[in-house]
């Protein structure tokens, strides 16, 4: 029993990392732009399929250029359909959004087809690693280790550097930014495809382990928001724990309690919300309020 327990947690904290890189990219861009975007979750499952077709065209390698793609593929549309949202009513952008979901993932069976494409993990992270009582596959703890580089890189990046100090400032005051001479539009741009590239990365490390599927987006759009508003809007911090606890609590239950697995996160959630309304380290942010 013990060595069952410490092994769904292992699992659990490798899907809430996977967890952790929707919802931070999700946050990041409601943060700055303000746009609640339904389609996040359709770019997360684009992420896998582009995973799936470099992998097929070009070998293992070529995964790494998917988060990029579908990065390129986020700016294009914010050039061309998110921007126009700006400034508008919550409940456009998410309609808008919902609808482009829709039509990614209507792509997605017109390309692929409705059908489920087999996606193995590489050869190189086959078998599995037992330590004690934990068992684990090698391939998980490849996850746990890319994703752990990914979210300390994007924290130096938004935390150290001149350009995530212009999106944070953003974030709070886009306004004073533009008056400072920095492009705002160029920087809306970048963060709204820093936002997509992150959920396809999500999605390219979440394919092996998941059914690589149209389905994919709407198994991704709602545990990133749960994870969001547990963890409190603007905190990258709250969105690693609340991750973390949410995957954890999922894993647990899928072995004691599988028919009520999907019921734990939003349980989970509904907890912290009674005790916690803007999550366990929200912030107050004055432009939405």
């Amino acid at each position: 029993m013990l060595g069952t327990l410490i092994s769904q947690t292992a699992n659990g904290l490798v899907l809430g990392f996977v967890y952790v890189l929707i919802a931070v990219g999700l946050s990041i861009t409601f943060g700055l732009l303000g746009i609640i975007n339904f389609a996040h979750g359709a770019f997360f499952a684009l992420g896998a399929y582009a995973a799936y077709q470099l992998v097929q065209m070009f070998g293992w390698p070529a995964v790494i250029f998917a988060p990029l793609l579908v990065g390129v593929v986020g700016m294009v549309v914010e050039v061309l359909l998110i921007r126009r949202l700006y400034g508008k009513e919550p409940l456009l952008s998410l309609i808008v959004t919902f609808a482009l979901s829709l039509l990614i993932e209507a792509l997605i069976r017109f390309f692929w087809g409705a059908d489920g494409k087999p996606f193995n993990a590489p050869p190189l992270f086959s078998g599995v690693v037992e330590i004690g009582p934990l068992l684990i596959t090698n391939y998980r703890v490849a996850v746990l280790v890319a994703t752990s580089v990914s979210l300390l890189a994007l924290w130096v990046f938004l935390s150290y550097t001149p350009y995530g100090r212009i999106l944070r400032a953003g974030s709070r005051d886009p306004e004073m930014v533009e008056m400072l001479g920095i492009n705002l539009q160029r920087v809306q741009t970048a963060v709204f495809g820093l936002g997509c590239a992150l959920a396809a990365l999500a999605g390219m490390l979440a394919a092996p382990l998941w059914a690589v599927s149209p389905s994919m987006a709407a198994n991704a759009i709602m545990p990133a928001f749960v994870v969001v508003a547990i963890g409190g809007l603007g905190s990258f911090g709250g969105a690693v724990v609340a991750g973390l606890a949410v995957g954890v609590v999922m894993s647990l239950t899928i072995q004691f309690k599988p028919d009520a697995a999907a019921a734990s996160m939003y349980a989970f959630m509904f907890l912290v919300m009674l005790l916690r309304p803007r999550g366990l380290f929200g912030e107050r942010w004055e432009r939405f309020e």
